[in-house]
């Protein structure tokens, strides 16, 4: 299951200049390649003009780039060289997809750059699968260098960071590691101050946030927020940011080793929680160190201990994927609303016949 939408920024004069650089770099590239192409397409290439022609793929929706590389192989060879793709990340034009991925399977999903990864056992070893939107392949080739699982995991960009999680031997644990896609490569990054399973990150103001799960001495919820700066390579502390569940009057709290990892997501730098005990959606307040309440899940959203449901940002809005829990044939459903355009009201996107039990979920966008 996919869903997108399309953002276009407009730059400004450094991004143009780039752009003109990037322009001309492909062109000369991809010159060799449409001199050999008598199509009809080609022709219109060659009349449009090399320029024109790039300018209109990166404001096309990438939705259409298979089509388009069909036309002829200087448009294949383009498009599968994943050179647009940073040229739209370099302009700010950007399509979101969220993918609902390993269905039936406990795995774990992360989309960097124009990779979807997950992460899962093969046999009894953990391992690592990519799938390339560039070459429509899975490939098994990385590992980390401390394999894990239960890991906080966000993306920017072309970067993907994980970080805590359990070890094979069921260890809590504190290091991190960052990945690159444009590289293929794993690299260990500064631990964090407290080891923590279950927990759930997110990146806001260029800055990788780690939230929520369990540590070693307790069962109870960490409240306190560990922030990464990927300037200066350091880690700070944030005491009791992340709400425990018990501070809501009137409520049980259950055994937080069956509860899902804290359902988060940040749109334009402000950090919405989905609490599946009162079914709300709150946002945090910065400045008074606060949640407020936003507004309700869409009516058929259930979950079991929060699992079972999508919480994502995708572009400017919040969407919501899941379903009631129903015997037999049930379905699941995208729900999204776009906070700047007012109080929370979900819009139903689509809906398919389906488990009503999401695994896990990716937002990609580029």
């Amino acid at each position: 299951m996919a869903t997108r939408g399309v953002k276009v920024l407009k730059g400004d004069e450094k991004k143009e200049k780039r752009e003109d650089m990037w322009l001309a770099q492909i062109g000369q590239r991809e010159n060799h390649r449409y001199a050999s192409d008598n199509s009809e397409s080609s022709l219109l290439i060659h009349q449009l003009g090399r320029d024109i022609l790039i300018n209109c793929l990166l404001r096309c929706s990438r939705s259409y780039y298979g089509i388009i590389a069909t036309l002829n192989t200087g448009f294949h060879s383009l498009i599968r060289s994943g050179e647009l793709y940073k040229l739209r990340r370099q302009m700010g034009i950007v399509d979101h997809w969220a993918y609902e991925c390993f269905m039936y399977s406990d795995k774990e999903s992360l989309a960097v750059g124009t990779q979807l990864l997950g992460f899962g056992k093969e046999i009894m070893y953990p391992i690592v699968y990519k799938y390339s939107i560039l070459t429509h392949t899975w490939t098994t080739e990385m590992r980390m260098h401390t394999p894990r699982c239960l890991f906080a995991s966000a993306s920017l960009g072309e970067i993907g960071i994980i970080a805590g999680g359990c070890d094979l031997r069921g260890n809590i644990l504190s290091s991190a590691e960052l990945y690159n896609s444009e590289t293929g490569r794993w690299e260990t990054i500064p631990r964090m101050n407290k080891a923590r399973r279950m927990c759930s990150a997110v990146f806001m103001e260029g800055k990788f946030y780690v939230i929520g799960g369990i540590g070693v001495e307790s069962l109870k919820t960490i409240t306190s927020v560990e922030v990464y700066d990927l300037k200066t390579k350091t880690w700070i502390e944030i005491p009791n940011m992340y709400p425990a569940r018990n501070e809501e009057a009137g409520l049980t709290e259950e055994p937080l080793t069956a509860e899902a990892p804290p359902l988060v997501a940040v749109v334009n730098d402000v950090l919405y929680v989905a609490d599946h005990v009162l079914k709300q959606v709150k946002k945090y307040d910065n400045e008074k160190n606060l949640w407020v309440t936003v507004g309700p899940f869409p009516e058929r959203t259930t979950s079991m201990n929060g699992w079972g449901i999508a919480f994502r940002a995708c572009g400017d809005q919040l969407m919501i994927i899941g379903g009631p829990r129903v015997l037999g044939a049930g379905f699941v459903e995208i729900n999204s609303w776009v906070p700047k355009e007012g109080p929370l009201e979900w819009n139903l996107v689509a809906r398919k016949p389906s488990s009503s039990f999401v695994y896990n979920c990716a937002v990609m966008g580029c």
